[in-house]
């Protein structure tokens, strides 16, 4: 059974950083590409960033290209989302993603692709 589990989330001011993290207990792992997402209110869920299985591959949202970075730790079964610069446009619920078999791309960016989710952390961007 693949669980994700997030943290991290908290209120900071314009400007400031967070590290969101996500670990990810089952087999799927190392096999699959793993992903960000957001909720704000009253918007539907939005892809944020992706990283391939084999860590050779990111892609941003365009609205955060150069602000946040995607990466992993194998060794601790666990995706990061650094965000850098934030703004208050970024408060959202963040969810991390995973997504099972059949794995046709090294990437995927819709989240109807992903099969498992973790239950969300929030960000606060506010002065």
């Amino acid at each position: 059974q693949v669980q994700l589990v997030e943290s991290g989330g908290n209120k900071v001011q314009p400007g400031e950083s967070l590290r969101l993290s996500c670990v990810v207990t089952g087999s799927t792992f190392h096999i699959t590409p793993l992903g960000w997402f957001r909720q704000a209110p009253g918007k539907e869920r939005e892809f944020v960033a992706v990283l391939s299985s084999s860590a050779d591959r990111e892609f941003y949202t365009e609205d955060v290209k150069g602000r946040f970075t995607i990466s992993k730790d194998i060794t601790k079964n666990t995706v990061y989302l650094q965000m850098t610069n934030l703004k208050p446009e970024d408060t959202a619920v963040y969810y991390c993603a995973a997504k099972g078999p059949p794995m046709y791309y090294s990437i995927y960016t819709m989240s109807d692709d992903y099969d498992y989710w973790g239950q969300g952390t929030q960000v606060t961007v506010s002065s």
